[in-house]
């Protein structure tokens, strides 16, 4: 395979994985971003964490979607993060339908 191909490949992924982003959003009430992920979920729960240091922030995510063109199954029940670096955690907006 050559490197041009790879290229290819890797396009059409995200390009498949940007068209599931848009289909699963209206699913869930929040989007939680790490250093390291990308997710949706519908609930999420952030707990700092003093007792480390440096300080450390612990997100518990349930009923996700992951952000991750090679994970083979994007859906899952949960998700625990431990972190030393900034959770970014929003609000989806209710939509009507």
């Amino acid at each position: 395979m050559s490197e041009e191909d790879l290229e290819r490949y890797e396009d059409a992924i995200e390009l498949a994985l940007v068209q599931e982003y848009k289909a699963v959003l209206p699913m869930f009430t929040h989007v939680v971003e790490t250093e390291r992920r990308f997710y949706l979920c519908n609930s999420v729960d952030m707990t700092v964490r003093n007792d480390t240091v440096p300080a450390s922030i612990r997100v518990v995510m349930t009923d996700c979607w992951v952000w991750d063109m090679y994970r083979p199954a994007r859906f899952v029940p949960s998700v625990e993060v431990i972190t030393f670096n900034d959770v970014n955690v929003e609000r989806l907006p209710d939509v009507e339908l």
